[in-house]
């Protein structure tokens, strides 16, 4: 069974705040199909504001392709910067925190959410 078609939704964040427009600017080069838009982010209960995050509205192919790359842009910058996606489909959540040294087993676990 490969990567189906439905539309889903992933929200990245960074743990360095100051990359964030980099890694839209990075996935816009990197995955030529993505389409990246900049949101605020929500707070959660008791929380004071929230910052921005990238939001992609796609097929499962191109979220993947989006997790996919995201080793390379972690490997660019300082070590300890992470990334955060969180990838709702078919009103299921799944969030992960990608970094340089685990980013196979993130895309492993996405592909695997995306495709059930």
């Amino acid at each position: 069974m490969g990567l189906a078609a439905d539309p889903g939704v992933a929200k990245l964040s960074v743990s360095d705040y100051a990359q964030l427009g980099s890694l839209a600017e990075y996935l816009h080069l990197a995955v030529p199909d993505v389409r990246v838009t900049r949101s605020p982010g929500h707070s959660e209960r008791g929380e004071q504001g929230a910052l921005d995050v990238l939001v992609i509205a796609a097929d499962s192919t191109v979220l993947a392709a989006v997790i996919k790359v995201l080793p390379e842009f972690l490997r660019s910058r300082k070590p300890g910067v992470t990334v955060t996606a969180t990838v709702e489909k078919k009103r299921r959540k799944l969030t992960v925190t990608v970094t340089a040294k685990d980013a196979e087993d993130a895309r492993q676990v996405v592909e695997k959410f995306l495709d059930e």
